[in-house]
């Protein structure tokens, strides 16, 4: 490599030069020229009960990604750069933005043009209704990715996100309360193929994992995880998910507060995952059929100045991006 490329390679690995698309990617509309999808999600009108800035997520990944963008995933061995077209699409767009029900419309809309070109989208969102649009035209029997199979779901998250006994969320009925129920009901989620791991704090009823069990996720709550350990965790999951296509969300405030501490749902009386223990569950699918993935509920107007949450949202999608890739 000439001292010219050295240059540019370090260059284009700082934050605060240059266009900011997703790590530095090509920005491509199309995605028939790409492998990996990179799609921004700026919706925040699904999760009503906190401050809605989690339309603000994409931007602000957006803006310091580029400090993994030429970056080799050390574990794996390889670039995930080099191996898969990775290019940013851009975000979805919402002319309704307040109108939950036309966004998440709209998201399945986006969504199924990246499924019918054959590419895997990796999402940063927006709150967790996001997950509903997405699996919603990727997965299923009209689903190309998946070759009309329901997806597997690797669902990382403090919360279930499967309030069946709620009719709407103040509001929104697509919520980010409803997708991880909805999608089994609609035939897009094989439950039963399903993790659900990290749930934690202290909720508003003592059923509240009932509606996972009856749908027939695995659940694996935060207090099982410490009881069982990492190494049995990451075992149950690949057995469940099985051989079958795979999708996961991985909801930021499944992490402990201390390393995410600008996501919309805080559960500060419980300790969340280490950023190890996140890496390791996400790594211990490699070499499965992932079809995308998601991360959401970023808040990054409660950031700390040097954007410590945004930066890890960035490394989450990163992990993605490199299972993606190594089968490309």
């Amino acid at each position: 490599m000439s001292s010219d490329d050295l240059h540019t390679d370090m260059i284009e690995g700082t934050y605060w030069w240059g266009i900011p698309t997703l790590f530095r990617a090509p920005h491509l509309p199309d995605p028939v020229q790409c492998d990996i999808a990179l799609v921004g999600v700026p919706h925040s009108t699904g999760n009503g009960t906190t401050e809605r800035d989690q339309h603000l997520g994409p931007r602000a990944v957006r803006h310091v990604s580029p400090l993994l963008g030429k970056r080799v995933h050390v574990p794996f061995g390889f670039s995930p750069w080099e191996r898969a077209r990775v290019h940013d699409l851009g975000d979805v767009p919402f002319p309704k933005a307040n109108d939950n029900e036309d966004c998440i419309d709209r998201i399945i809309a986006y969504y199924r043009e990246i499924d019918r070109a054959g590419a895997k989208p990796v999402s940063i969102g927006g709150d967790h209704s996001i997950t509903g649009g997405i699996v919603s035209a990727i997965a299923g029997e009209e689903a190309n990715l998946t070759k009309g199979k329901k997806a597997a779901l690797l669902h990382i998250d403090a919360h279930t996100d499967t309030y069946d006994q709620l009719d709407h969320f103040l509001g929104a009925k697509r919520s980010a309360a409803h997708w991880g129920s909805y999608l089994v009901r609609n035939g897009h989620v094989d439950a039963s193929r399903s993790v659900q791991i990290g749930l934690r704090g202290h909720t508003r009823s003592l059923d509240w994992l009932k509606p996972s069990y009856d749908l027939g996720y695995e659940v694996i709550t935060m207090e099982r995880f410490r009881t069982i350990g990492l190494k049995e965790a990451c075992h149950l999951v690949t057995e469940t998910l099985g051989d079958g296509p795979v999708y996961i969300t991985f909801d930021l405030d499944s992490l402990d507060p201390t390393i995410a501490p600008a996501v919309s749902n805080l559960e500060p009386g419980v300790n969340g995952f280490t950023i190890d223990e996140a890496n390791a569950l996400l790594r211990c699918i490699r070499g499965k059929d992932v079809i995308g993935g998601d991360v959401v509920c970023l808040m990054p107007t409660k950031d700390q100045p040097n954007n410590i949450t945004s930066m890890v949202a960035a490394s989450i999608m990163f992990e993605m991006i490199a299972l993606i890739a190594e089968r490309i």
